[in-house]
């Protein structure tokens, strides 16, 4: 019998002109964007990795490739509904999903909530199974010169 199950993500892309800013399944006003192959929301993409290592089932990578075009600017909370059902098919449920944005700027407290019920909506969880915090690096690396964003995941699952 598999017991409970302990996921960790984590992602990060670079900060571009001319995307938007797309956090938790929310378009974010600011003047740069997170570069890559789908809308490149790190932190779905970290809670993403954390619910598949959960699982033992890889990563987003692995998944949902960047050379396959079907995922070409694909909004993630797609990719996290994909997940939410290899998670069921596999027999698991998950229990919560505890988050973290590294980033400098922009401010996005005010935007937390609807993160959260994007999350708990596409999971098809109680919003309470959702954390998602934010913090700044003072300044400090990649993320405090405002050059990306960063994101953490971590995610318990139990047998069903």
């Amino acid at each position: 019998m598999i017991g409970m199950r302990i996921g960790y993500g984590y992602d990060v892309h670079c900060l571009k002109a001319g995307r938007k800013l797309i956090l938790g399944g929310v378009e974010i006003l600011h003047y740069l964007g997170l570069d890559g192959h789908s809308d490149a929301d790190v932190l779905l993409h970290a809670i993403c990795d954390a619910l598949l290592g959960a699982a033992a089932l890889g990563d987003i990578g692995q998944q949902f490739p960047d050379n396959d075009h079907q995922y070409k600017n694909i909004s993630s909370l797609i990719l996290l509904e994909k997940v939410a059902k290899l998670i069921d098919k596999h027999s698991f449920i998950i229990a919560n999903i505890d988050s973290t944005l590294i980033l400098q700027k922009p401010k996005i407290a005010p935007y937390i909530p609807d993160m959260r019920k994007n999350i708990a909506k596409a999971l098809s969880l109680d919003i309470q199974q959702i954390s998602v915090k934010a913090t700044t690096e003072e300044y400090l690396g990649f993320t405090g010169n405002e050059e990306g964003i960063a994101a953490s995941a971590i995610t318990l699952l139990l047998p069903r």
